[in-house]
């Protein structure tokens, strides 16, 4: 089905779950279509697949789902949660053909997790604001965690580093282990920064040079001492570790901004190279200025400043 046909169809109230009986014929036939693939006679592909060998294609479906997210394209939406869900029914087809459980299993075991930790909607409980949601929620989670014994277990070593980061510095700022005043972050990076550039600069005589591109580039002077690499990546991992911890005070997902840098600057770049190609040059046969100067004009055409 063309999802732009979804516009269509009647409004329905905000928590209508769909038409079960569609649920029923569509679920089991695509559980079906991923079982067949798994038998003797299906696809010689997808029968040797372990859950180990599809971990990297689950990854992979899942940036991509981000990305359409980003995109706000209904149909790529739809397509890569496509994809995301025959990871999952994949993975517990795989389970289930080598007896351990299979996706009625999961199903169910999400579906009274749900309900547990939502005891003010499917119980007694009663919650006025998404504090009281989020205490509910950790009040379950603990009671059903009980053999965790660090408040730091539970995060998934597989997490990008800056979103493991923010992950970190919430779950001890649950016990109490936070910075009073959110303010007294900057600080905290300051130093972090004065450290980092104490392990660039041993001499401390750091340069002050204004960010600009009118003058000649000068080589990166390599570090050659082992120990001191490691310092410095040491430092520079402080940095990044207030950076996330002041991302998370501020309720910003620190992953997501840098996703959305980098899809800014891509852009930016892109940019370039358009304006270079129209006027009949390749990007390795430009300046630096004239690079800068199509940058620039870019970032100005972005916030509707006039040229």
């Amino acid at each position: 089905m063309d999802p732009s046909q979804n516009h269509d169809s009647p409004a329905r109230p905000q928590g209508t779950p769909p038409d079960a009986q569609a649920v029923r014929e569509t679920f089991a036939r695509f559980c079906e279509v991923i079982a067949r693939l798994r038998s003797p006679d299906g696809c010689p592909w997808d029968r040797e697949q372990t859950m180990a060998t599809i971990k990297p294609y689950t990854l992979e479906e899942t940036y991509e789902l981000l990305e359409a997210i980003d995109s706000d394209d209904n149909a790529a939406i739809q397509e890569e949660l496509g994809d995301v869900l025959l990871q999952v029914v994949l993975d517990a087809q795989i389970a289930r053909d080598e007896n351990r459980f299979d996706i009625v299993d999961v199903i169910r075991q999400v579906t009274d997790k749900m309900i547990r930790r939502h005891p003010h909607v499917f119980g007694d409980a009663s919650a006025q604001t998404a504090d009281d949601v989020r205490t509910h929620w950790e009040k379950a989670k603990s009671q059903e965690k009980q053999e965790r014994q660090s408040a730091l277990d539970g995060i998934p070593d597989a997490l990008p580093a800056l979103a493991k980061a923010a992950r970190i510095t919430k779950k001890a700022a649950r016990v109490g282990y936070d910075f009073p005043h959110r303010a007294m972050l900057f600080d905290k990076l300051r130093e972090e920064i004065d450290e980092l550039q104490q392990e660039l600069y041993p001499d401390g005589n750091v340069p002050d040079i204004p960010a600009a591109v009118d003058m000649p580039p000068v080589p990166d002077e390599p570090t050659d001492d082992p120990d001191r690499h490691d310092r410095i990546e040491g430092e520079l991992g402080d940095v990044l570790f207030v950076v996330a911890n002041i991302a998370r005070r501020w309720n910003i997902n620190p992953e997501e901004a840098l996703r959305r840098a980098n899809r800014k600057f891509a852009g930016r770049f892109q940019a370039i190279e358009s304006g270079l190609a129209a006027a009949g040059k390749t990007i390795r046969e430009a300046s630096l200025e004239e690079m800068e100067a199509l940058y620039q004009a870019e970032k100005r055409r972005e916030r509707g400043e006039a040229e």
